[in-house]
């Protein structure tokens, strides 16, 4: 390993295990992900009062909702690795303030295109922001803890999920000060404020300790890529899937495929690319990146499709439809928050899979209640598939987090963080784009000549997609066997109360210090951390300055 950087990766375990400032420092990187999760939503809402207050075509208004969309997904991954060569810390606050000058900039936008442009600039900024999240909790909370941490972020984004719906129907409805839209933006502002202020104080400055260089060629690869493949998906239909679109679409694998080349010859040239490949050679980190993508189509169709079908085609209000959202989100929240803390350490990733099958179980439900109540369906009969469908996605979100990111090494874990949020974003893109295929395909093809037509072909429409979503859930579920099959948290418990307990033991070998786990571009070499034998004996993954602090893994699912 090099020389470390003037701002160390981080101080030992046991040093952050008895920082208390580090719960501050958490709630404030959790508050920073729900405004971002909340700021992708409360949009879809507000859109017909942004329509006749701004006078904005329809183009302008996807542009509104795209725009940010395709800022955030392009700058991730750059967001992240800037976070590990510049200091995690310092790339959030700049985020933050970003965000916090561009959600003020929509909120007093006077035309439809400066509001376009703030959001442009939103999403940026938000793509700076939000890899760093993931990246100051891996690199801030010792093995044995982020579980509950993981637990708990699983937790923020059940909430988000549906919060943002509900808060955006809140606070147009209520129209505060004759503002009617802007305050869904100019909400952020004391929020923004508040995380730059306390982030200042509370967040621990780290960064990775390998001395590394912004590469320039593979961020514009990576960003034209993401590009020529969301952006067509993005306005296709509106522009009438023109041929283009498929071309870009078509072309985009080349461009990632060029950009693969470029990364493996800058690894080779100096050892500083935009993403660490040797991640993929992890298991644990390849099958849950795999499992991120095809979750980020299931949550891109339904949520879709299901505004579409309460708002269009039942006919009900905004406040309506997001109130009908709670018992959704509530029970996203209370299954991550058990799920990683008491499931996962007992079951593994059968939880993740019986999160996949409840879901299903949840979506069946709603198709047979669709049909059986029609247009008639109340919000009270909704409650039974979303609390199921809930339970489910929370059983899934906080545990695939946390094994995605269990064997990364931590001078990587903003390169990491951004890969994940990127796939994400890449898979609701790519359900987005197929809402125009499983779901418009069917209203297309009824005549709408009433609102009572309006409402069948929106409820059989919605119940087809459903379908859909049932299906991918099956991909996902059979994915899910690539992930590691064990728990390991509560057995790493054990092994570093043990190890506290027996400081006479003899010393340990060069595999129980972690000296051949996982680390740069020899991942997935030595120990064979990819395959996860030897992965539960190291304590850091880069085999630092945790390598003697109890034989700590990275957290919590192992062979």
């Amino acid at each position: 390993m090099s020389s470390q950087s003037a701002v160390p990766d981080t101080a030992p375990d046991r040093t952050a295990d008895s920082d208390r400032r580090r719960w501050t420092a958490l709630a404030i990187v959790m508050t920073a992900a729900f405004m971002d999760l909340v700021d992708v939503t409360i949009v879809n809402i507000a859109i017909p009062s942004i329509e006749h207050d701004l006078g904005a075509s329809f183009g302008a208004i996807q542009w509104i909702t795209a725009g940010y969309a395709l800022a955030f997904a392009a700058g991730l991954i750059t967001g992240g690795r800037l976070g590990d060569i510049y200091g995690r810390k310092r790339l959030f606050l700049i985020g933050i303030s970003g965000f916090t000058v561009a959600s003020a900039l929509c909120g007093l936008a006077a035309g439809p295109e400066m509001l376009v442009a703030s959001r442009l600039l939103q999403g940026a900024m938000a793509a700076m922001m939000v890899p760093q999240v993931l990246a100051i909790v891996h690199v801030t909370f010792p093995a044995h803890e982020r579980g509950k941490v993981f637990g708990m972020f699983g937790a923020v984004v059940g909430l988000g999920a549906v919060s943002g719906p509900l808060l955006g129907a809140l606070l147009t409805q209520w129209n505060l000060f004759g503002l009617e839209w802007r305050p869904i933006f100019l909400i952020n502002l004391p929020v923004g404020v508040a995380g730059l202020v306390l982030g200042r104080k509370f967040i621990t400055e780290s960064r990775a300790e390998k001395a590394l260089r912004l590469d320039l060629v593979g961020v514009a690869l990576v960003t034209t890529g993401l590009l020529m493949l969301i952006y067509p998906l993005t306005r296709g239909r509106e522009l009438g899937w023109p041929l283009w679109g498929h071309l870009c679409m078509a072309a985009s694998p080349l461009v990632f495929a060029a950009f693969v080349a470029y990364e493996r010859h800058k690894t080779r040239k100096d050892g500083s690319p935009l993403v660490e490949l040797s991640l993929f050679r992890v298991k644990s980190f390849a099958a849950g990146v795999a499992v991120q993508l095809t979750f980020g189509v299931v949550l891109g169709i339904f949520f879709l499709v299901w505004t579409l079908y309460m708002q269009i085609g039942l006919g009900w209000s905004p406040l309506k439809a997001g109130l009908t959202g709670v018992p959704f989100s509530i029970a996203v929240s209370l299954a991550a928050g058990i799920s990683v803390q008491k499931l996962v350490p007992r079951f593994g990733r059968k939880v993740l899979q019986a999160g996949a099958l409840t879901m299903a179980a949840g979506l069946l439900l709603y198709i047979w209640e669709a049909g059986r109540y029609g247009t008639g369906i109340e919000p009270w009969q909704m409650t039974a598939p979303l609390v199921i469908m809930g339970l489910g996605m929370g059983l899934i979100v906080a545990p695939l987090t946390d094994a995605v990111l269990s064997d990364v090494p931590r001078e990587h874990a903003g390169s990491a963080s951004g890969l994940i949020n990127t796939t994400g974003q890449m898979g609701n893109a790519l359900g987005l784009g197929l809402v125009s295929v499983v779901f418009f395909t069917v209203v297309d093809a009824t005549p709408l000549t009433s609102q009572g037509a309006v409402g069948r072909a929106f409820a059989d429409a919605f119940r087809g997609s459903l379908w859909w979503v049932v299906a991918v859930l099956a991909v996902i579920f059979l994915i899910m066997f690539a992930l590691p099959a064990r728990p390991g948290q509560h057995l790493e418990g054990a092994a570093v109360a043990d190890a506290d307990s027996r400081t006479s033991a003899a010393p340990r070998t060069a595999a129980d210090q972690g000296s051949g786990a996982v680390n740069g571009s020899d991942a997935g070499n030595g120990s064979d951390a990819g395959n996860g034998s030897d992965a539960g004996n190291g304590s850091d993954a880069n085999g630092g300055p945790d390598a003697g602090t109890g034989g700590e893994r990275q957290p919590a699912l192992s062979h």
